[in-house]
């Protein structure tokens, strides 16, 4: 007579093989939505299909070739409303913990907006649909990740610039504003007139020597304004930006290279994947799950032996 014991052993030996055998069902699923020539796929109909928006903007080749423009448009939309339903079917409401699928998902949404009604005029983003790039591409992500943890720095950058113009507008409105009331007249007046001299577009022959003609010396006022926005500044801008880009990039690596313990080696893993691209992190996390279970059921069938 087989003992209870056993027999629980066995149908939970049994019922973990079941679970094994539907995981890895959904594994292989998931491997064909994420499999890397499926993914180049949808960045080439992405890129496809801006071509395609570009094209509709001429009227010429709308008359010619509208019908045929529109029904490839339809064709990209169906491929990321099934792209998007696989993933979902796959990831489950784990989909929606990303920022990324977040984004994807409303990007393709707004192309499921009619065409006609109030909401027509969001049909003018459609354009969008070429920034869900941003989300197939590594690189894209460390920069756009780069940037939006750059805006407390480059939000103080903005304010000390505010200050340069405001500083300086009050001085140009007081110095140069009876004269020269269409450039200097009032202080916004004059921070419109600075910011075409921050843009270095004509400060010099437009806008620094005719009112040099009245003022000989206004170069003293100029000169140092454009050297602490234009080349001051501005610089700094592309320097936190470009900080934040290294600082993004050191912490990726030096996440990559962490080597855990035995005991801590399944969440070192676990951690590593939420450094990965989402697709990459689902299968990962899936792989894993099946790991231990696989190991469970090793100790299972090990402990049935010894018992034997």
């Amino acid at each position: 007579m087989i003992p209870a014991k056993n027999l629980d052993d066995n149908s939970r030996s049994q019922g973990s093989t079941t679970d094994l055998k539907k995981e890895s069902v959904i594994i292989r699923f998931c491997k064909f939505v994420y499999w890397p020539s499926i993914q180049k796929f949808i960045i080439f109909v992405i890129i496809f299909n801006s071509i395609i928006l570009g094209l509709e903007t001429s009227s010429k080749i709308m008359n010619t070739i509208g019908g045929f423009l529109n029904f490839l448009e339809v064709l990209c939309i169906v491929i990321f409303c099934v792209e998007l339903a696989l993933k979902i079917i796959c990831e489950k409401l784990s989909f929606f913990k990303s920022a990324w699928n977040i984004f994807d998902f409303l990007i393709v949404a707004i192309a499921l907006v009619p065409g006609s009604g109030k909401l027509s005029v969001l049909r003018s983003l459609r354009i969008l649909r070429i920034s869900r790039l941003i989300a197939r591409l590594p690189r894209l992500r460390i920069i756009v990740e780069a940037i939006i943890r750059s805006l407390p720095s480059i939000g103080w950058i903005s304010f000390l610039l505010v200050i340069f113009f405001y500083v300086f507008s009050v001085l140009t409105t007081n110095l140069f504003g009876e004269q020269y009331p269409e450039w200097f007249g009032s202080i916004g007046a004059s921070m419109y007139t600075l910011f075409q001299m921050l843009t270095l577009e004509s400060w010099s022959m437009g806008i620094a020597r005719p009112v040099m003609t009245t003022f000989p010396y206004a170069y003293l006022l100029f000169v140092p304004f454009i050297l602490l926005s234009s080349f001051v500044v501005l610089n700094m801008f592309i320097g936190v930006i470009v900080n934040t880009i290294g600082e993004v990039m050191n912490e990726d690596h030096a996440q990559a290279s962490e080597s855990p313990g035995d005991d801590g080696k399944e969440e070192g893993q676990k951690s590593a994947l939420h450094r990965q691209p989402d697709h990459l992190a689902f299968l990962g996390g899936e792989l894993i799950s099946l790991k231990a279970q696989l190991d469970r059921i090793e100790g299972l069938l090990k402990k049935d032996q010894k018992d034997d």
